[in-house]
């Protein structure tokens, strides 16, 4: 049996669903997981990880630990793999993770890669599929027998298990390191949304140019409400400074995989296409017939987003009472 270690996240005290997808992903390969988390709330997660697989689970709710500082975290990770040694590490592919684990990769000289949509581990063997050219092709990653690898793996693509409500285990604070900080966080403003980061959200409401201006969003915003779902928006919505840049979806902004993308005024620019592409059912709403948007759309409707969408927010309502 391989040891793998996963890096938890969580989001109001609960676990990423992008952190159990892997673990439930380890846990069906027969996997002995260890699970690593950071933070305030960090112990008190440990026994949600346990239902989902983990076998050993480790935590800092230390002040260093309590936000992100990438100095503290790739050291204390660091640190972490040469006393445990795993042979595998995953990790959800977050803003965090994607700055974090390159620098792990770095300290440890280990194999590395990210952006995965496809995991098969096999003993010791691990292959990755990812996109490349902007999601036209993918290329396979196999990493085999080597001493430890890194995977960053995007959200919402692999199932998650049930939990086993009878499983439990001890958590266990890890010893963080002493370090000489060149860098020191003195404060985090958060936002002011509670929605889901929209590489975790499941339903999003997306915006583009047929908005026609900031003001407008509110229509969007309606519709997720209803749904439970996030708002996003395209680069040139973005830039035009309509909503902040945290919102964009697209090659330059976040790769998202919902069930569900509704695409309201968006042409479907191959930018914005590369990070929304990966979603399971696709619906487009556009004036114009030709839109490259509807190429990729699983349902596509050609009308005025300003009469489409509050008919269906309206509708959702009715069913959704």
């Amino acid at each position: 049996m391989s040891k793998t270690l996963i890096f938890i996240e969580l989001n109001n005290e609960k676990i990423k669903s992008g952190s159990l997808e892997l673990l439930s992903a380890a846990k069906n390969a027969g996997q002995e997981i260890i699970a690593i988390c950071f933070g305030p709330a960090s112990k008190a997660a440990a026994s949600e990880a346990f239902q989902y697989g983990a076998n050993e689970y480790y935590f800092s709710e230390k002040e260093i630990m309590s936000v992100y500082n990438p100095e503290a975290f790739s050291k204390t990770i660091s640190t972490f793999l040469n006393d445990h040694k795993p042979q595998l590490v995953l990790a959800s592919g977050t803003q965090l993770a994607k700055d974090l684990f390159p620098r792990v990769a770095a300290k440890n000289k280990t194999g590395y890669t990210n952006d995965g949509i496809e995991l098969t581990i096999s003993d010791s063997n691990v292959a990755v599929r990812r996109p490349v050219y902007a999601g036209k092709a993918s290329a396979e990653i196999e990493f085999k027998n080597s001493d430890c690898n890194i995977v960053v793996m995007r959200p919402n693509q692999l199932p998650v298990n049930s939990p086993d409500t009878s499983a439990n285990g001890e958590a266990k604070e890890i010893a963080v390191p002493e370090m000489d900080l060149k860098t020191i966080i003195k404060s985090v403003v958060k936002g002011a949304s509670e929605k889901l980061d929209l590489t975790e959200a499941n339903i999003i409401v997306s915006g583009g140019r047929g908005v026609k201006e900031a003001g407008n969003f509110k229509i969007l915003e309606e519709l997720a409400d209803t749904l439970g779902a996030t708002v996003g928006a395209s680069r040139a919505v973005c830039d035009a400074g309509w909503v902040p840049h945290s919102m964009q979806v697209g090659q330059t902004g976040k790769t998202v995989a919902p069930t569900l993308y509704i695409a309201c005024g968006i042409s479907g620019a191959i930018q914005h296409l590369a990070g929304m592409s990966g979603s399971k059912v696709i619906v487009a709403i556009n004036t114009d017939a030709d839109a490259p948007i509807f190429e990729k759309a699983t349902y596509g409707i050609v009308g005025d987003l300003f009469d489409v969408v509050p008919q269906l927010t309206k509708e959702f309502k009715a069913l959704l009472g």
